[in-house]
């Protein structure tokens, strides 16, 4: 198949990573090479469009980044203000604000799309018998 418009439908795009995979890893500077960068983009573009990824829910990411860091609750401190915040925003009893959320996109490197996101809290009390 010539590779002359992009991938439109699943029969092209099947065939797309079909080729790709023959082609993968011939040399980069070759008429190969150069068809399978141009693969890769018309294969990414098409994965793009029609199995969109969705971004991690915000605390799942933030907790996910911490333990890449390997980060413990209290070095959230300076992101957050406090022990006490640090666990009430983990835990989901309280909703990230506009400057935590800038907090974590530096100190943790999230994208802020991904802090941005509606989660929901954890509003339930616990009960004192």
């Amino acid at each position: 198949m010539k590779w002359d418009k992009i991938i439109t439908t699943e029969q092209e795009y099947e065939k797309a990573l079909k080729r790709l995979s023959t082609i993968f890893d011939t040399n980069p500077d070759s008429p190969e090479g150069m068809e399978a960068e141009l693969l890769v983009t018309l294969i990414d573009k098409y994965e793009k469009e029609h199995y969109p990824i969705a971004l991690p829910e915000p605390i799942i990411a933030i907790k996910e980044a911490m333990e890449m860091k390997g980060l413990k609750d209290k070095d959230l401190i300076p992101a957050i203000g406090s022990k006490t915040t640090v666990s009430l925003v983990l835990n989901r009893k309280r909703a990230l604000t506009i400057d935590m959320i800038r907090n974590f996109h530096e100190l943790l490197g999230l994208p802020v799309q991904v802090l941005i996101q509606p989660y929901e809290l954890n509003r339930k009390q616990d009960m004192v018998k």
